[in-house]
C-alpha cells in the first residue's frame, strides 16, 4: 500500500511514494557533480522502478568525473554498482515482480553483433553502461527499460544478504570472470600489482580458486592491503630491479605463474612482464588513462619465454551471478572492503577519500540524509 506524501512527495517514515521528487547527484560536465531535485522516473510499461538502497563508486567513476564520461556523455545520472528493491514492475515484463531485491550491473549489450552472437557480450560493438548513456545509480530511483532487462545484468540478491555487499557483487564480477578465464588454480603463484579493492580482490579470489602463493605489490593502501593477508606484500616505491628480485626469490629464480596489472598505470605491465616464467601470463587489468595508455614491452622476452599477454575488461552474462554466489558462499568478505559511507551530496568527498587512499569502498547511502516524518 502506498503511503501518503507531502506535496514534494517526500520520502515518509515506513514507506514511498512513486509520484514526486527524488534527489540525485548528477555529473554536469568535469569535475562538476551537482545534487539536484529531478521527478521520480517512471516505470517503463515494459521495465522496472528500482529503489536504490546502495551504489559504490568505482574506481572508473573518479576517472571519469576528472576526464569526462565515455562519448563526451553531460548532465548524466553516474553510478554502476547498484541494489536496490523493485518498487513498480511493468505489465510488459513478466519475470520480476514487485518487492524483490536486486543488483544491477552497468553493461547493456545489443544482443545482435558479431560478438554478442556467439556470447561475448563484454565484448559487444555497441556497448552501452548504466551510469553513462542510461541514468546511473546515484539517485534515490532509477528505471530500467526493456533493453536494459534484456541485455544488461540484474539478478535477484541473495537471502539474507545486504544490499551493500550486493552492490558490491559488480566489482567483483569482473575480477572472478579475469581469473576463471586465466584459469588460475591450485599451486599457483600469483603476483598482483595494485592495493586498492581490485587488488584486494585478486588476492581473496585467487585464494579462493586455490593459489599456493599470492604476492601484492602495493603503494598508498599497504596497511588495508595487509588484512588481506597476502603471503608477501611488496612496497611498490621500491626501485623495480628490486620488486622483480623479490619476485625471483619466492620463486627459486623462476618467476610467477600469473602476473595481473591491477592499477590504471601502463608502466606496471613491463614491470609484470619480467616477474613472470616462461610460458607465464601477463593480464592487463582495467584501463589507463588515454593521454597515457601506450605501453613498451620487451618483445624477445615475451618470443623466447612464450609469455602470454592479455587483457581482461567486463565479464559474461553469469558474472553478476558468480560474484553473488562468491559472496554468499563466503569466498569473498564484502565486509573488508566497505569502510565509508555516503549521502548523494558528498559523493565527491567520497571520491576523494579513495583518491587520498583513505578507503577501500565507499557505498552511497541515498537516503541517508532524508529526515523521517511521521
Amino acid at each position: 500500500m502506498r503511503k501518503k506524501a507531502d506535496a514534494k512527495g517526500a520520502v515518509l517514515k515506513g514507506g514511498y511514494t512513486l509520484k514526486g521528487i527524488m534527489k540525485a547527484a548528477v555529473f554536469k560536465d568535469v569535475e562538476q557533480i551537482v545534487l539536484e531535485e529531478r521527478p521520480i522516473p517512471e516505470c517503463p510499461e515494459d521495465g522496472l522502478l528500482i529503489k536504490v538502497h546502495a551504489c559504490g563508486i568505482c574506481g572508473s567513476d573518479v576517472r571519469n568525473y576528472h576526464n569526462g564520461l565515455k562519448d563526451g556523455v553531460k548532465n548524466q545520472i553516474m553510478g554502476h554498482e547498484i541494489a536496490g528493491e523493485i518498487v513498480e514492475a511493468g505489465k510488459g515484463q513478466n519475470y520480476f515482480r514487485k518487492g524483490e531485491r536486486v543488483a544491477l550491473a552497468p553493461d547493456v549489450s545489443c544482443g545482435h553483433c558479431w560478438y554478442c552472437k556467439r556470447g561475448m557480450v563484454n565484448l559487444c560493438e555497441h556497448h552501452r553502461m548504466l551510469g553513462t548513456h542510461y541514468p546511473g545509480g546515484y539517485a534515490q530511483y532509477i528505471a530500467l527499460p526493456a533493453e536494459v532487462l534484456q541485455h544488461g545484468f540484474i539478478e535477484r540478491i541473495p537471502d539474507g544478504m545486504s544490499y551493500e555487499h550486493a552492490a558490491f557483487a559488480e566489482t567483483c564480477a569482473a575480477v572472478i570472470a579475469c581469473q576463471k578465464r586465466n584459469r588460475v588454480s591450485l599451486g599457483d603463484t600469483v603476483v598482483i600489482i595494485g592495493d586498492g579493492p581490485v587488488g584486494c580482490l585478486h588476492c581473496e579470489t585467487a585464494r579462493a580458486r586455490g593459489a599456493k602463493k599470492v604476492i601484492m605489490i602495493g603503494r598508498d593502501k599497504l596497511e588495508l592491503a595487509r588484512s588481506f593477508m597476502p603471503d608477501v606484500l611488496l612496497d611498490g616505491t621500491e626501485p623495480v630491479e628490486k620488486l622483480v628480485e623479490a619476485v625471483r626469490n619466492e620463486t627459486d629464480g623462476i618467476g610467477a605463474d600469473i602476473a595481473i596489472c591491477a592499477v590504471p598505470a601502463a608502466i606496471v605491465q613491463q614491470e609484470a612482464l619480467e616477474m613472470v616464467r616462461k610460458q607465464g601470463t601477463v593480464v592487463i587489468y582495467g584501463g589507463v588513462p588515454k593521454d597515457r595508455e601506450d605501453t613498451v614491452l620487451n618483445s624477445n622476452r615475451i618470443h623466447y619465454g612464450e609469455i602470454t599477454v592479455t587483457g581482461a575488461f567486463s565479464y559474461p552474462a553469469v558474472g553478476l551471478s558468480d560474484a553473488l554466489s562468491a559472496l554468499e558462499a563466503g569466498s569473498i568478505h564484502a565486509e573488508k572492503y566497505i569502510n565509508a559511507r555516503v549521502s548523494l551530496g558528498d559523493v565527491v568527498k567520497g571520491m576523494e577519500m579513495i583518491s587520498r587512499g583513505e578507503a577501500l569502498k565507499v557505498m552511497i547511502d541515498p537516503w541517508m540524509d532524508v529526515p523521517e516524518k511521521e
